[in-house]
């Protein structure tokens, strides 16, 4: 807690001086670009590693990065949080891109994949039943990479499954089809600090160094225009 307290401090001394005019603008209004769904690991720290500041990115996180699907009326069958997460980005905000980002590592996929119970946590074991459909697929259809461990290969694949609940959204449905918004899968691996895409044509994911942030950005531009 002293660390949490005294970084208050330090940023109102030493770093508030240069935000204070973007504040300032932003007290009045918001508009981020999309809306970022990624894990509550404290390893992930969104705005480092995408290079971003205040205003930039309408952030959801949640234990193991998961979208409960929606009914066909749009209502969701898990939390209303996310959901309310993202209708207030689309309806509202009218975000242009919506990132689904998974990580190495991850405490919550280790889980599922062990399926471990002792924990004695029935909150968390309804709650991680949303990557189960990852799991199945792992198990029936193999991983994207054979070299990465078993519950990375089950992280990745569960990147995929929430972008798929996403689209069971009529609202996000709607305008993926009309080309107002755009869903991507990423991966974050926490020994070597790479992101990585999903690439639909390869079946992988892909580090994001610069040719791959330029076929990124091309492909965004093609769909505006």
């Amino acid at each position: 807690m002293r660390k949490l307290v005294m970084g208050i401090v330090e940023f109102r001394e030493n770093m508030l001086p240069q935000y204070a005019e973007r504040f300032s603008k932003l007290a009045l209004a918001q508009k981020p670009d999309a809306l970022f769904v990624t894990c509550s690991d404290s390893r992930v720290v969104p705005d480092l590693l995408v290079s971003t500041h205040p205003g930039d990115l309408f952030t959801m996180r949640n234990v193991g990065n998961l979208i409960p699907p929606a009914t066909a009326e749009g209502i969701s069958t898990g939390d209303l949080s996310e959901a309310s997460a993202i209708e207030y980005a689309v309806l509202v905000l009218k975000v242009a891109n919506i990132v689904v980002c998974g990580h190495s590592e991850c405490g919550a996929m280790k889980a599922v994949y062990t399926r471990n119970a002792r924990l004695k946590a029935p909150n968390l074991d309804r709650w991680l039943y949303h990557a189960s459909n990852a799991a199945f697929r792992l198990e029936q259809e193999g991983p994207l990479d054979d070299k990465l461990n078993a519950h990375d290969q089950l992280s990745q694949l569960n990147v995929l499954v929430q972008l798929e609940h996403l689209m069971t959204y009529p609202i996000v449905r709607q305008q993926v089809m009309a080309g107002a918004l755009v869903l991507s899968g990423w991966w974050f691996d926490i020994a070597t600090g790479d992101m990585y895409a999903y690439e639909r044509t390869s079946r992988s994911f892909e580090v994001i160094d610069r040719a791959m942030a330029e076929r990124i950005i091309g492909r965004l531009a093609a769909r505006v225009q």
